[in-house]
């Protein structure tokens, strides 16, 4: 049994797709054994509740320094002994050690395909805002491994989405997580719940 921990900053869209998936069987031999957001009013802790599933909110805000906040993230998250790390909209720069430790065990999804719209700065709205600035016709989604770079690591899937002539940065945004993101997170997951996904010099290759 592949145990999950997802990490959340916002309303949690993603994690309620994967929580489906495990709901539905789509995702099969998984089990999302804890969420935490850095974000008290996050709704994420809120469908995580609602399925049962252990939230908790460790906040930078509360801590004196970054230091203790990142101690206090690390034991979260050894507590709950995760196989894998689920990054669903987490705001928030990772650990080092976490990195380290977790070494392809940690996956993101991106709003974009990477190497497009991505890095530092290019989160939420903003994504799609530059997409439709640049006015490409096709933009997407990314699930990737978490390295210690900003959307640098192995990617693992990807689909696109076609950018409609009247879109706004909101309904562009709302296609993309409806017919790319939602499906290619659980995808990724069950890729890796079956054993299926291996890194080998810093690529992907799926079994």
């Amino acid at each position: 049994m592949l145990k999950i921990l997802v990490c959340v900053s916002g309303g949690g869209t993603n994690l309620q797709a994967v929580i489906d998936g495990i709901a539905k069987g789509t995702i099969e031999n998984a089990q999302i054994v804890r969420v935490i957001s850095n974000n008290r009013n996050s709704y994420a802790l809120t469908r995580a509740k609602t399925a049962g599933i252990d939230a908790l909110c460790i906040s930078p805000k509360e801590y004196s320094d970054r230091e203790q906040f990142h101690e206090s993230f690390l034991t979260a998250v050894e507590e709950a002994a995760p196989d894998l790390i689920v990054l669903a909209g987490f705001l928030v720069v990772l650990p080092q050690k976490l990195i380290e430790v977790y070494r392809n065990r940690i996956i993101n999804i991106h709003p974009s395909l990477i190497p497009s719209f991505c890095g530092t700065g290019f989160y939420g709205l903003k994504v799609h805002e530059k997409a439709l600035e640049r006015g490409v016709r096709v933009t997407g989604a990314t699930v990737h491994f978490v390295d210690e770079g900003t959307d640098t690591g192995p990617i693992i899937l990807q689909k696109a989405v076609a950018v409609e002539a009247d879109d706004t940065p909101e309904s562009l945004q709302q296609r993309v997580m409806e017919e790319a993101e939602w499906q290619i997170l659980p995808q990724a997951i069950q890729l890796i719940a079956g054993g299926r996904v291996k890194v080998n010099d810093g690529k992907v290759r799926i079994d």
